[in-house]
């Protein structure tokens, strides 16, 4: 039996390039080259059909580690909290007021990107402080 060791995670969104550029902020993430044959993603979504021009786009780890997002055009808006979520990990490793200000500092830099902070969860016994987000598109995430 094969066991998956590779997986994407899938956004429905409005506008999937901007989404997925905001994640390439958020994670460090890139656009990958556009298909043989076109100089860039644009000239990609233009060659199809009307209804099918930036359906999708995506991003990936440059280093090949973590799952490829892709973002897909829906015509319906979020009307509910998400059943999945990303967690950011940008205080690992850390604990106690050094891990705080950390997840804090990267709030501030993500809100300047459009996310919007919702609340902060603080420290248990475990020193596991959570920062909630919301993306560009309302979507949860979290600090952690």
């Amino acid at each position: 039996m094969t066991s998956v060791r590779k997986f994407q995670v899938t956004f429905d969104c409005a506008e999937p390039e901007r989404l997925a550029r905001f994640w390439c902020e958020v994670l460090g993430y890139v656009v990958p080259p556009p298909p043989e044959g076109f100089a860039t993603w644009d000239d990609y979504h233009h060659s199809l059909p009307s209804e099918h021009e930036v359906a999708w786009f995506a991003c990936v780890d440059p280093s090949g580690v973590g799952p490829r997002l892709l973002f897909q055009r829906v015509p319906e808006g979020k009307v509910v909290k998400n059943r999945v979520h990303l967690d950011v990990r940008a205080g690992t490793g850390l604990v106690g007021e050094e891990r705080l200000a950390t997840l804090e500092a990267e709030c501030a830099r993500l809100a300047a990107l459009g996310a919007v902070h919702e609340r902060t969860l603080y420290a248990d016994e475990d020193n596991e402080s959570c920062i909630v987000m919301r993306d560009i598109e309302g979507n949860e995430f979290c600090l952690d």
